[in-house]
C-alpha cells in the first residue's frame, strides 16, 4: 500500500479535481488530507462534497486529517458569538458557498464530517498532522497548540525518528519545502499557487492550481516546466 498526501485545500475545488485527476491512487492506496478543507477559497461547500464522495466510493483509503480552519468552523456552530472572528479568518467564504449568510444552510452531513476528522495519522516511517508537532513529545502527549496552530519552523526530528509531513505554514513560492526530517506542502492554493499532492515514500509530487493546470515534480531537484496544462472551460 501506497501513501500520498495533500496539503491545505481550502476550498479550491478545481484544483482538487485538477490534482485527482493526475494522481494515480488506487483503491489500495491510504489518501491522508492534512486539513483546512475550508475558508478563503471559492468552493468549501464542494471540497467537502468531494471528500465526502471520495470515501463513500472508496475509490481510495482517505484519512481526513482535522486543521485550525476546521476548527474554527465547529467553534462558531457552537457558539454564534464567535462567527464573526471565524469570518475575518476566511469563514464568510465558506457560508457563501453553501448559497446563504448563516451556518443552518449548511448540512448536518458536513457537519458530521468535520466531527470525525482526526488530529493526525502515523505509519511505520512518517507522521501526518496539520501544522506541527513538540519534538520532544511522543504523539499521545502532542497539545492542539501544536497540531493544530503552531507553525512549522524547523524543530528537529521527532523523538520516533519518522518523517513529519505537515501543512499550515504556506510556501509561497508554491513549491514544497523539504527540511529532511520534515516536509511541508501547503503550496498556497488559494492564494493563487498550487494545491500538492505528496508520496512521501518516494519524494515524487503532483501539483494543480485553479486554473487547471497541472505540473510533477521531485523533492531536491529543480521544478520542471509544466508537464501537463488543462485549463478549465
Amino acid at each position: 500500500m501506497r501513501t500520498f498526501a495533500i496539503g491545505d485545500i481550502h476550498g479550491c475545488l478545481a484544483a482538487f479535481e485538477a490534482l485527482l485527476s493526475i494522481v494515480p491512487l488506487s483503491s489500495e492506496d491510504a489518501l491522508v488530507t492534512l486539513g483546512d478543507y475550508v475558508d478563503r477559497g471559492p468552493d468549501s461547500c464542494g471540497v467537502i462534497e468531494r471528500l465526502m464522495a471520495l470515501r463513500s466510493t472508496q475509490v481510495v483509503q482517505l484519512i481526513t486529517l482535522r486543521g485550525n480552519h476546521e476548527i474554527m468552523m465547529l467553534m462558531a456552530h457552537r457558539d454564534e458569538a464567535i462567527i464573526r472572528d471565524w469570518c475575518d479568518a476566511g469563514g464568510d467564504a465558506t457560508i457563501a458557498s453553501y448559497m446563504g449568510t448563516k451556518l443552518a444552510g449548511i448540512p448536518d452531513a458536513h457537519w458530521d464530517f468535520l466531527q470525525k476528522t482526526l488530529p493526525y495519522h502515523e505509519t511505520a516511517t512518517h507522521i501526518y498532522v496539520h501544522a506541527t508537532v513538540d519534538p520532544e513529545a511522543p504523539m499521545n502527549e502532542q497539545q492542539d497548540h501544536m497540531l493544530y496552530w503552531e507553525r512549522y519552523w524547523n524543530s528537529g526530528r521527532h523523538v520516533s525518528g519518522k518523517t513529519l509531513v505537515c501543512g499550515h505554514t504556506p510556501q509561497r513560492n508554491g513549491e514544497p519545502r523539504d527540511f529532511g526530517h520534515g516536509i511541508c506542502i501547503d503550496t498556497f492554493a488559494y492564494g493563487g499557487q498550487w494545491l500538492t499532492c505528496l508520496e512521501p515514500a518516494t519524494g515524487q509530487y503532483w501539483q494543480a492550481n485553479q486554473k487547471g493546470e497541472m505540473r510533477e515534480g521531485m523533492l531536491g531537484r529543480p521544478m520542471t516546466p509544466a508537464a501537463v496544462q488543462a485549463p478549465l472551460a
